[in-house]
């Protein structure tokens, strides 16, 4: 019932719905809401009211919302090719290598423009919300091509973690390094828990040797694999659930809830 529904720890804030439901952007919904435009099973709604998409009647300007229904896609983001969903300069984004859905997707997380690798494309919020999360630690796996021949004082110095301008990195993994003499540079993996604006590029420019060439092969249980660069598919059911079973333990340790 209606009152049961506003003390729904399970809801959603209503410009979130509104959004996923392609209705507007979030802000324009809460514009929306202000205007009591959104009716929540025949009541005005208030903004910061919340609602359960699946149970209650939405409704704008007197017409129900239909929910799209949630999409999860991999993407190999090539070079040159921006994370985002649209750019005003009319540049290539992640969005146009998924022409088969219709559904409003987003990015999770970024990858920089002269970065490779997976990107996930989602339109399921509050899952976005949690792994991404800073406090939820999903682990990020990268191939690292660096210019020189790194000592293995360097390598252990980045798995211990590096200084900063905004601060010490967290502890990461560093895999073997094979350094090539023809290229003189040297290639590893690296594995962070942690996503701050061009970290990794920030922390071998610190150290003293210049990111060649950076993918990510894998964000949590999802891994790259032999997709080829500019290609996208949609995830597999054992992948699908793998999120979920993300999702729920953030449910539970209290860390998923949102505004």
């Amino acid at each position: 019932m209606r009152e049961a529904t506003r003390s729904d720890a399970r809801g959603e804030r209503l410009q979130k719905i509104l959004a996923a439901a392609g209705v507007a952007s979030r802000r324009a919904a809460e514009d929306l809401i202000r205007a009591g435009r959104v009716t929540v099973n025949g009541s005005v709604a208030t903004l910061g009211e919340s609602a359960d998409a699946e149970r209650d009647e939405i409704a704008v300007d007197g017409e129900p919302i239909q929910r799209e229904a949630l999409e999860y896609w991999m993407v190999h983001k090539p070079l040159g090719v921006l994370t985002t969903v649209s750019d005003p300069q009319g540049r290539s984004t992640v969005l146009d290598l998924v022409s088969e859905s219709s559904a409003r997707l987003f990015p999770v997380g970024r990858l920089d423009l002269l970065s490779e690798g997976l990107v996930l494309l989602t339109n399921d919020g509050p899952l976005t919300h949690a792994l991404l999360h800073p406090s939820f630690g999903e682990e990020r796996e990268y191939r690292v091509t660096v210019r020189g021949s790194v000592a293995r004082a360097t390598l252990r110095r980045i798995s211990e973690g590096v200084e900063l301008e905004d601060g010490m990195t967290a502890p990461a993994r560093v895999g073997a390094a094979r350094f090539d003499r023809q290229t003189r540079t040297t290639a590893f993996a690296l594995t962070l828990v942690e996503g701050r604006k061009r970290q990794i590029r920030r922390m071998m420019r610190a150290l003293g040797h210049p990111v060649v060439r950076l993918v990510r092969v894998r964000m949590g249980p999802l891994e790259l694999g032999p997709l080829a660069a500019g290609d996208a598919r949609p995830l597999r059911a054992r992948e699908v659930r793998s999120l979920r079973r993300i999702l729920a333990s953030a449910h539970s340790d209290g860390q998923a809830g949102g505004n």
